[in-house]
């Protein structure tokens, strides 16, 4: 008898040792050499990138670096995506519990008395006590639990890959909205020391009036230089509050006051960044391996599908103690036990198996789709986010030197104007374009800031903790 069952396990376990269903292969892509967008003097076969570096090293700047942290910890998208994770966890634990036998324990018990009868014309008393212990096995002869599992498993790697997909974007997110909110910032500190200084001038005007040395005309001219500098201010003020808002929301707070660090001219950056390869990308980015994994789990489903073209072989086993009396339950001849076994072919389906596995194939071939047009359009965001990074910087430099004649001009502006050999006019014009000047300055450095920003997103950096 032991031989016998030493027999079937042997046989069990050899009957799992076959899968159907295709194994997975990473499909082929067409990878360029180098990013489009590398300067010419820079080295395109360096395979050191700016995603190396960690984000607490690319923002140097401490009240940066604190709302990151803040953000990684309350954010919601990340919780929401902590939560999938899980899920997709106890996911895998339940497909993969299917690989194996379900055994169960019962225990019964029944006292019944029979009432005298005329055939029975004493009245009777019987009781009948049960344990028992039954398992079932459905043999994955044909690999459709390990499929699944391997598909669930690929599932639950497909939402961690979410998960810092989720973190990349956060990262990259409060640090943009901290520099657009250092670039508000900037303005209206340009606004305000605009407005003190042409209020300012305006009294001076107006004194040269009231003693006939001027016409009203400049004083009018003067009073439009000082409404142009007053109406940024409370819009401004607007917007640094309804950027606050927005920070504070991705931070996981409710709308409030948002500290500072640096000055927008301060936070450094470096005028060049490494790219890096383009292979590199395929095991990187996250959203890439996210795809990738996905893909991974469409193609095991294929197997699964597959499997029900075969027959479901399931073993069943039954066995425990039975007695009229509790105390003579394991005692005595009481022992019960029933082994068996069981096939089921499917002989006619209407199709619907071949429908399954056609099913599955194209939602395979869709995923291979998803992954390539993925990692071609991670290519383009490279290529953009270098160029625009390289681009602005040039801008903020040309933005520079325009400040810097701006406010050259509107200097020598004023002096001839006070000399009389200019007219007020001449102050107001120039005085105007240097202050749109420097407005449009800060606005460049924050597109330069911004541009670095979304470059380290895209080479894909920022989730590694």
């Amino acid at each position: 008898m032991k031989t016998k069952i030493i027999t079937v396990a042997l046989l069990c376990l050899a009957l799992t040792g076959c899968t159907v269903g295709p194994h997975y292969k990473r499909p082929t892509i067409d990878v360029p050499t180098a990013h489009r967008g590398v300067e010419d003097n820079v080295d395109k076969t360096q395979t050191a990138s700016l995603a190396d570096t960690k984000w607490w090293d690319l923002f140097q700047d401490q009240q940066l670096q604190q709302l990151i942290r803040t953000a990684l910890a309350q954010n919601y998208d990340v919780r929401i995506a902590a939560t999938r994770v899980l899920e997709a966890q106890a996911q895998l634990g339940i497909t993969r519990a299917n690989q194996f036998p379900t055994v169960s324990a019962g225990a019964s018990a029944l006292t019944q008395r029979n009432a005298a009868s005329s055939v029975l014309p004493i009245a009777t008393n019987g009781s009948a006590e049960q344990a028992n212990l039954s398992a079932a096995w459905e043999l994955d002869f044909w690999g459709k639990f390990r499929k699944s599992t391997e598909a669930a498993r690929a599932n639950l790697l497909a939402s961690e890959w979410a998960k810092q997909q989720v973190i990349s974007t956060l990262v990259s997110d409060v640090a943009t909205a901290y520099f657009q909110l250092r670039e508000l910032d900037l303005e209206l500190e340009i606004s305000q020391q605009a407005l003190v200084s042409r209020r300012d001038s305006l009294k001076l005007t107006q004194l040269l009036a009231d003693h006939g040395a001027t016409s009203m005309l400049d004083v009018r001219q003067a009073e439009q230089l000082v409404y142009i500098a007053a109406e940024q201010v409370p819009d401004l003020q607007r917007r640094i509050t309804q950027q606050e808002n927005l920070l504070s929301t991705l931070l996981g707070n409710n709308p409030g006051a948002i500290t500072r660090g640096l000055k927008l001219t301060e936070e450094p950056h470096a005028p060049q960044v490494p790219a890096g390869l383009p292979s590199a990308l395929l095991d990187r980015r996250p959203d890439i391996r996210q795809v990738e994994e996905q893909l991974v789990a469409f193609n095991a489903q294929i197997g699964v599908a597959k499997a029900a073209y075969f027959p479901q072989i399931t073993l069943t086993g039954d066995g425990g103690y039975s007695s009229p009396a509790l105390t003579s339950l394991f005692a005595g001849p009481a022992g019960f036990f029933a082994l068996g076994g069981s096939l089921a072919q499917p002989i006619f389906a209407g199709g619907r198996i071949r429908s399954g596995v056609k099913l599955s194939e194209a939602q395979k071939d869709e995923a291979v789709l998803v992954y390539r047009q993925t990692i071609q359009r991670a290519f383009q965001d490279v290529s953009d986010s270098l160029v625009a990074y390289s681009k602005d910087q040039e801008f903020r430099h040309q933005q520079e030197l325009l400040t810097v004649a701006a406010q050259d001009a509107a200097h020598l502006s004023d002096i001839r104007y006070k000399g009389g050999a200019a007219s007020y006019l001449e102050v107001l014009t120039n005085q105007t374009n240097y202050f749109t000047a420097e407005l449009n300055l800060a606005q460049a450095q924050v597109n330069e800031l911004n541009a670095l920003v979304q470059l380290y997103r895209s080479l894909g950096g920022g989730w590694q903790q």
